[in-house]
């Protein structure tokens, strides 16, 4: 398929601008329905909520609030009514505004604080939030707002009202895409190949949310899914084509021509990416354990941008990469590669250094990584779930000033009443139970309709309080069975703790399922108990820790003011569940993208040492840059203006950063030295039951056997295992090791040169045998003397160190 998109590349091309300019037009023409649903079957508040919607039929828009306070008099004083009483006429008079409720009206007088300086209009709106009219949103708060005098405070609350404050949609997309730039930059040091990963990810993205918006009108689709959508679309989407892309122009540098390396690149890289991909979307698949219809559209959103990251960077990539042939690489890379030929594939630099440091000293990177996981993730055992409101918007919005201004004049719990729905009995003794229970600053009682009364109770404590939980569930559990009247207890504060209740009992099952599911997919892809099982500790640790930094900023306040995010609150009910999907995916990603070479060199060397030093030292910068990117895009998340995203992104950033910087780079590597050969155990019985899956096939030339290709009679190991090889380090005689140094094995006599090969930055190589036997090794380096030794190899690989030393020559027969 990859050579058919190369070749066929203008077809694929107008393929996916139609296709994006074709959902892009039904989108935009059908408009979008998003629903947030939180109804929980079986739960007390959905019974409230069906009773209520059966007695009182909704009403058909949205409410909205307007509140204004005086600093001196009363809102009942003449030169105070004079500005308000004809704002609030103009507001009901507006296309869109069904009803304004003013506190100056003959029903009016409970809208008006005790001490008489702040009071409370209703703005009730024709539709639901969603469909009111951006412009009608902002007459109302301009109208509003212009009563403001000195003395006089305006401000507004409610759904309709939070929309028109939001910052423009696409900004933190935009932010996102431009720091994701500047880093693929930095790493190809081409443009071209910068704006490859860009234009394969916005294509998928766009194609996504446009798809989402014309499935919001047949299924339920929560407002949050989109922004999530674009989140995980956004950097999944630029992170499997730079996979694919580095790949690609690895190939070209090392002598393939570009229709061969593209197909190269699809086929080892490529594979690697469906596989991630499958992954990720299974992992968000899990969401469904949790048999929430909230989730649901969740689930449909990030799962559709995920496949179509994984689509175009299968089929849309290729064909880019054969508009740009050569042009894939910088000037600078084209004009070498001309000059000097095709270069090696071996790791150095600061990834190798670092690879051997962790070699020489596991124990020690393993205790300080695993330290450093455990104090961020002490905050996870405070964790709180619940749900966030106005009350937790920045303090220059109108609607938190508005929030705590009917705080400070009608008490905290105003912003949360609780309704309890009775469909039976003797409410009167209800309600004055109610009245007498701790922590009830309110009650009243609607007039029944078709027998069922409504209750409202206003808590004496904010909707996000501890202390309204332990009311709800005195009301549930005391209150309402003593009084003998079937009740039961509604309204949004009592719905978000069913939900958070809900959700903290069915995640240990989620956390089983997708622990267990990654278990058995790496199970399978590496032949190994052990590491598996190290992957599924890791992704708990990472969990844990990224957690704990979401607690310590959103729940604890830790750096909610440097980030501009609003007062801090409990963390959002559904998040832990989206969170721990979308992280398994990702770390499913670098797991593979690590292991899979690691597993690659344990296959041809059986050496585990080495096999996780150059798997290491070949992947961490492909990784850490995916990382880079991955983080700029989560960050950039901050801007959405909303708090539900900017936790998303913020616990994913940490996720992401903790995941690859520390887990994958150091404790994961660090751990697989200490735990040697047993890495790859695996009971032969369950060898031969399970199916096999090549997650990324090795290369038909290859470099990981030290660049053989290029080398005149050098042999490369069988697949029947009849070859082997002789590995090892060149060191100095100061211990220091030799990089670049030449190693050629000769056949006994010396006349026939078997393979050649170059040492890498750690001082580390790996010659090829073609049978057992005895042989010549040679090694050559600049400023060290010629050395050779005779050497035997048996039927497995032979561990075999040289050191060079100054001034000296040791040729032996």
């Amino acid at each position: 398929m990859a050579r058919w998109c190369y070749r066929h590349r203008l077809v694929v091309l107008l393929l996916w601008v139609g296709a994006l300019f074709g959902v892009g037009f039904a989108g935009s023409a059908a408009g979008t329905d998003y629903a947030d649903s939180f109804s929980l079957p079986n739960t007390d508040s959905t019974r409230a909520y069906d009773l209520m919607e059966k007695a009182f039929p909704q009403r058909a828009g949205d409410t909205d609030t307007v509140v204004w306070k005086v600093d001196d008099g009363t809102v009942r004083d003449e030169s105070v009514r004079s500005r308000i009483e004809p704002a609030l006429e103009e507001i009901g008079r507006m296309e869109g505004v069904g009803e304004v409720s003013s506190p100056y009206a003959a029903q009016g007088a409970a809208q008006i604080s005790e001490n008489g300086r702040i009071a409370y209009a209703q703005v009730t709106f024709t539709e639901q939030a969603n469909g009111v009219p951006k412009e009608l949103v902002e007459d109302v708060v301009d109208t509003a707002q212009d009563a403001e005098r000195a003395g006089l405070q305006v401000e507004l609350g409610g759904q309709a009202i939070t929309r028109v404050q939001e910052p423009p949609t696409g900004i933190a997309e935009l932010v996102g895409i431009v720091a994701a730039a500047v880093v693929l930059f930095i790493a190809f040091g081409s443009l071209y190949a910068m704006l490859l990963p860009l234009v394969v990810a916005i294509a998928a993205l766009g194609t996504g949310l446009m798809a989402t918006s014309l499935l919001s009108h047949v299924t339920d689709v929560p407002e949050v899914a989109p922004l999530l959508g674009s989140l995980i679309g956004l950097g999944v989407g630029i992170d499997y084509a730079l996979f694919i892309v580095t790949r690609h122009r690895k190939g070209i540098l090392r002598g393939m021509k570009p229709e061969e390396a593209a197909v190269t690149a699809l086929n080892t890289s490529g594979r690697a990416v469906l596989f991630a991909g499958g992954t990720v979307c299974i992992a968000l698949a899990g969401m469904l354990v949790m048999n929430m219809r909230f989730l649901d559209g969740v689930v449909i959103a990030t799962s559709l941008t995920v496949v179509l990251s994984v689509l175009a960077a299968t089929t849309l990539l290729p064909a880019l990469l054969g508009l740009l042939g050569m042009r894939v690489l910088s000037r600078r890379q084209r004009r070498r590669l001309a000059a000097a030929g095709p270069e090696s594939e071996e790791a150095s630099g600061l990834a190798a250094r670092w690879s051997a440091f962790v070699e020489r000293r596991p124990r020690s990177v393993a205790v300080t990584a695993l330290v450093a996981m455990v104090i961020l993730a002490l905050p996870v055992l405070s964790l709180r779930l619940g749900a966030t409101d106005q009350g937790n918007h920045q303090e220059s919005t109108t609607t938190r000033q508005a929030y705590d201004l009917l705080a400070e004049g009608f008490g905290p719990g105003f912003n949360g009443p609780l309704q309890v729905v009775a469909e039976r009995g003797d409410t009167d003794a209800l309600v004055s139970a109610i009245r007498s229970t701790e922590g009830v600053a309110q009650v009243a009682a609607a007039p029944p309709s078709q027998g069922i009364t409504v209750i409202q109770v206003v808590p004496t404590t904010s909707p996000q309080s501890e202390q309204t939980d332990q009311l709800i569930d005195r009301l549930r559990d005391d209150v309402i069975p003593e009084s003998g009247t079937e009740a039961h207890v509604g309204g949004v504060t009592a719905v978000f703790k069913n939900f958070a209740s809900v959700t903290g009992d069915r995640l240990p099952y989620f956390i089983a399922a997708i622990i267990t599911l990654g278990f058995l997919l790496l199970l399978v892809a590496f032949r190994s108990l052990v590491v598996p099982l190290t992957a599924a500790l890791m992704n708990l640790i990472a969990a844990a820790a990224s957690f704990g930094v979401l607690v310590a900023i959103f729940q604890w306040g830790w750096g909610t003011e440097l980030l501009g995010i609003g007062k801090e609150g409990p963390i959002t009910a559904f998040l832990p569940v989206i969170m721990l999907s979308l992280l398994f995916g990702l770390s499913m990603d670098y797991q593979v993208f690590l292991v899979s070479r690691m597993h690659e060199e344990w296959v041809h060397t059986k050496d585990n040492a080495r096999a996780v030093r150059v798997g290491l030292a070949e992947t961490s910068r492909v990784i850490n840059c995916a990382a880079l990117i991955m983080i700029c895009v989560f960050s950039a998340f901050v801007l959405s203006g909303d708090m539900e995203g900017a936790m998303a992104g913020i616990g994913l950033a940490a996720a992401v950063a903790l995941d690859a910087f520390i887990l994958r780079t150091a404790l994961v590597p660090a751990a697989m030295h200490l735990l040697g050969n047993s890495n790859w155990w695996l009971p032969d019985w369950l060898e031969k039951r399970l199916p096999h899956l090549a997650v990324e096939p090795r290369e038909e030339a290859v470099g990981s056997v030290g660049a053989v290709e290029n080398v005149p009679h050098a042999r490369v190991p069988d697949d029947e295992g009849h070859s082997t090889v002789v590995h090892g380090f060149v060191r100095g005689a100061d211990g220091e090791p030799v990089e670049g140094a030449v190693l050629t094995l000769h056949s006994q006599g010396g006349g026939l040169r078997l393979d050649q090969v170059t040492s890498l930055a750690d001082g580390s190589y790996i010659v090829s045998v073609p049978a057992p036997g005895s042989y010549l090794l040679s090694a050559t380096a600049p400023g060290h003397a010629t050395r050779a030794r005779s050497v035997t190899v048996g039927e497995g690989p032979l561990v075999y160190d040289v050191e060079l030393a100054e001034d000296e020559v040791d040729a032996v027969n």
